[in-house]
């Protein structure tokens, strides 16, 4: 039987103190995590599972070199958080798994199924690939060696769920103790444990041609030959954290890894080949430019923000047709700008700094220092000024329709032409603009365009 590794997340040492993670109701995030992980492990022993416990004192990258330092063959490793959002609204336990994993996304739900069945009042979010979090990854999810899950058992932030956390939590460690042990049960067995490792063989298709080697499959992970991505201009050789595997005398890397170079990483289990697209309908480097053309339709838009919020549009129903026109008249991406509301708004969830009623959706300050930021008598008007904002930061030219924006003339012209130049700038979060491409990427993979 293999063993099971358990991190209490946001329990580590980042960036020189101690990293407590959300705080709401007079506790902390690791506080509760760490109480839950340690009836956890308990209960797991007692039923003759191997359980090792990540130390707390570890920052996130530690953890994960902790964790691969001992991993063997069979093994799984979950960390558990929780959720935090501004609206107090927002609850539900998630699993995580990396994307274009089928194999993890089954795991992922069995581990929220066992633990729901002991607390049927969680909502369930769902088991969702990495690829949909704020930055379009999880280091734990991609560079853990072994099969590894990220699950957020509840929002923090919400009373209802801090509540289950803090006073169902034998009832909380019990669920994920089926759950993990169930996984634990599916996944042994799978590797030699004899150092022979043998890897499944997997077919690769690019720009709809059969390549002349094949890759492998480890953990149910699409790994390809470096050479390839060699082939196709990406240098990963010089950039850490990029998982190598040699076997049987060739380097093979992650396909998923490709995606963050423009590259489109599809499956096809059926014929056990991993689909990759160098040969895109948006041109790479203009991906990030905040002036040029949008790409999508309006429906598109309507179903990528339906598809994360199914009630997004009910208050506000001509968005999407809104930022096409508005963003067109300024020159603005239009595509861009609905990604960055995405991520001020939450896909339209807002929250306690932004409200509905203030139709401000690029989450733009007031001069006057209002703490709530600008309020606008219109959705057009909060969109069109959105759209000068952005303009502001990223061209020279004048504005094509009257300003509306409060704070347009404080910027300094055209300082931010590309996205990732937004933070630090509009947003103090330096990964502010890696956000925003994160759901950029998101929005064109689900319209077929990447």
């Amino acid at each position: 039987m293999g063993r099971i590794f358990i991190s209490a997340g946001h329990g580590g040492i980042e960036q020189g103190g101690r990293d407590l993670g959300a705080i709401a109701g007079g506790t902390t995030e690791a506080q509760e995590m760490i109480l839950l992980r340690d009836q956890v492990v308990p209960e797991l022993r007692s039923r003759g599972f191997e359980v090792l416990s990540v130390p707390d004192d570890l920052s996130s990258a530690q953890s994960i070199q902790w964790i691969n330092s001992r991993a063997r063959p069979g093994d799984v490793a979950l960390e558990i958080h929780t959720g935090s959002f501004s609206n107090p609204g927002v609850r539900g336990a998630t699993v995580y798994y990396i994307a274009n994993n089928t194999e993890r996304k089954n795991h992922a739900d069995l581990l929220l199924l066992a633990l729901l069945r002991r607390l049927p009042q969680l909502p369930n979010r769902g088991a969702k690939p990495d690829t949909t979090t704020g930055v379009g990854n999880l280091a734990f999810c991609r560079d853990t060696n072994l099969p590894s899950l990220l699950m957020e058992v509840g929002y923090i932030t919400n009373p209802d769920d801090r509540f289950l956390i803090q006073n169902r939590r034998r009832d909380m460690a019990l669920g994920l103790a089926d759950g993990l042990a169930a996984w634990s049960r599916a996944v042994s067995g799978t590797g030699s444990g004899n150092g022979d490792v043998t890897y499944a063989p997997i077919n690769i298709n690019i720009n709809n041609q059969t390549y002349g080697e094949q890759g492998v499959l480890i953990n149910n992970n699409a790994y390809i030959p470096i050479d390839l991505a060699d082939r196709l201009g990406i240098d990963l050789t010089t950039i850490p954290g990029i998982r190598r595997v040699q076997y049987r005398g060739v380097v093979y890397v992650k396909a998923i890894e490709l995606r963050d170079f423009n590259i489109s990483v599809g499956w096809e289990s059926s014929t056990r080949t991993v689909i990759l697209r160098s040969i895109l309908q948006i041109c790479p480097g203009q991906l990030d430019r905040i002036m040029g053309n949008g790409h999508t339709s309006e429906v598109q838009l309507m179903m990528f923000v339906k598809a994360n919020n199914e009630n997004a549009l009910t208050e506000f129903p001509d968005l999407p047709k809104l930022y096409r026109e508005e963003a067109t008249i300024e020159g603005v991406n239009y595509d861009i700008a609905f990604s960055q509301m995405c991520v001020e708004t939450s896909f339209l969830r807002f929250g306690d700094d932004l409200k509905p009623s203030q139709n401000n959706f690029g989450g733009l300050g007031s001069v006057g220092g209002d703490p709530e930021g600008a309020t606008f008598p219109s959705a057009r008007l909060g969109v069109r000024a959105h759209v000068q904002q952005l303009k502001a930061y990223a061209s020279l030219e004048p504005l094509v329709q009257e300003q509306v924006s409060p704070r347009f003339r404080f910027v300094t012209r055209g300082i931010a032409p590309l996205v990732a130049q937004l933070g630090g700038r509009w947003s103090a979060d330096l990964e502010y603009g890696t956000r925003i491409l994160a759901v950029l990427r998101r929005l064109y993979e689900s319209a077929g365009l990447l």
